[in-house]
């Protein structure tokens, strides 16, 4: 027989020699979980604004100028910029924002003045797509995606504000709102209906229309359109090329044989900024108007072209 007297029985959970240290543990988990919610609800909101600016030129153009050729008038980019940013700052009114991006296309993806003035702008990004011969966006939808879903995916921004209209944007709103952020379309009032499609505006949390009171001090025809008067008559090409010629002396004597270095490598292509500038100036010497005149435009860089080409 077994005399010995049984030893202490075995600890229960509640008597584990661990459990003080384990509750402390716990305590302390939930004071900083306290502490980072604490934090989290300080934090303002932030929201971002995305501006295809394909639909935005097309759109407010169509409205306020009758027409959709960025040629035909002058968008004030910088006043519409502020516009739209006083605008997020009232409907996104407990939160900060992170910035504008400017979604448009250029030739090789080449900053032409306009868009490098845009961004020059505190709180821009300007994102370049590409333009085909045909001058269509190629890629800006692509870049809009990218940028809200990384954007949303790292919480950088808590709504976004979508001035576009193309159903390809639809992925885009999806894969923001995969991570939680919010997207908001804006849009531009349809003189003839609606300028947006309709699978985008199901899928967006919220829309908005600005009205043609809103753009109309940022748009305007341009008055160098006019020189299209009654009974002028077509210049031929040959003629329209000697003056893209006679223009392309002018510049090489301004700026040199540097500059011409440096506008070789693009050809048969111009830098924005200097086909603007030969556009305008050719129209003042022949008084007439080369807008929509595709195959008068094209003779006209030819001339300007061979003209260059001759002097290297």
């Amino acid at each position: 027989m077994n005399d010995e007297l049984p030893g202490p029985e075995p600890a229960g959970p509640d008597d584990s020699p661990t459990t003080p240290a384990l509750m402390a543990r716990l305590d302390r988990t939930n004071e900083l979980l306290q502490r980072m919610l604490a934090e989290v609800a300080k934090t303002p909101s932030t929201h971002a604004i995305f501006v295809d600016a394909g639909y935005l030129y097309a759109a407010a153009g169509r409205l306020v100028a009758g027409t959709e050729d960025r040629r035909a008038f002058d968008l004030d980019a910088q006043g519409l910029i502020d516009a739209l940013i006083d605008r997020a700052r009232m409907i996104f009114a407990d939160s900060r924002l992170l910035r504008v991006y400017w979604y448009d296309g250029a030739r090789r993806r080449i900053h032409t003045a306009e868009q490098q003035t845009i961004a020059e702008l505190p709180d821009v990004k300007v994102r370049l797509g590409n333009l085909n011969a045909n001058n269509q966006q190629k890629g800006v939808d692509s870049l809009i995606r990218t940028d809200l879903e990384s954007l949303a995916r790292h919480r950088a921004i808590s709504d976004a504000a979508l001035v576009g209209g193309d159903e390809d944007l639809v992925s885009a709103v999806e894969a923001a709102q995969g991570y939680g952020a919010r997207v908001h379309l804006w849009g531009v009032e349809g003189p003839e209906g609606r300028n947006q499609a309709e699978p985008l505006l199901w899928e967006v949390d919220s829309q908005r229309t600005f009205d043609l009171d809103f753009f109309k001090p940022y748009v305007s025809r341009r008055t160098t359109a006019g020189y299209e008067m009654t009974g002028t008559p077509r210049p031929a090409r040959e003629d329209v090329r000697f003056v893209g010629a006679q223009i392309a002396a002018k510049w090489l004597g301004a700026r040199g044989r540097e500059a011409l270095g440096d506008l070789l490598p693009g050809h048969p292509y111009l830098p924005g900024s200097v086909d603007q500038d030969l556009l305008v100036e050719a129209e003042g010497l022949i008084q007439y108007s080369l807008r929509g005149q595709s195959d008068l435009r094209r003779a006209l860089r030819d001339g300007f072209w061979e003209h260059l080409r001759t002097q290297y």
